[in-house]
């Protein structure tokens, strides 16, 4: 991880101590699934279930992973950890690289009801998983 990321991560992770209480609207602990039509080829949709301390598991178009959030007020940085390729068929690859490197650019989020927005070069909605 270059250095620059590092110490970003560690100022959100301080900033985390004294997060307002808009953060607690932010999913975490909830599972979430990317607000898109179905790929061709695809068995699933995209999902991110965050854990209570920010840790995410990413189940994509194909491939699966882990990754981090740090959220201070409506400000996100997401940090892709390892991603599994599963034998990916080069679209869903793709389409799995474009998504990823989208939550990485997502600078601030939103939340309107179960709607959650990483909002940055391209915005992404998910919506939280109800059962």
């Amino acid at each position: 991880m270059p250095l620059y990321k590092s110490i970003i991560l560690a100022a959100f992770a301080a900033l985390m101590l004294t997060v307002p209480a808009r953060a607690q609207e932010f999913p975490f602990g909830l599972e979430l699934t990317l607000d898109t039509s179905q790929l061709a080829g695809a068995r699933r949709l995209p999902t991110l279930e965050i854990g209570e301390n920010g840790e995410a598991k990413l189940d994509l178009w194909c491939k699966t992973g882990r990754g981090q959030f740090s959220v201070a007020g409506d400000t996100v940085i997401f940090m892709p950890g390892a991603i599994a390729d599963n034998g990916c068929v080069p679209a869903l690859a793709q389409a799995d690289d474009a998504l990823i490197a989208n939550l990485g650019t997502a600078v601030n989020w939103k939340r309107q009801g179960d709607a959650v927005s990483f909002i940055g070069t391209t915005t992404l909605r998910f919506r939280v998983n109800s059962n």
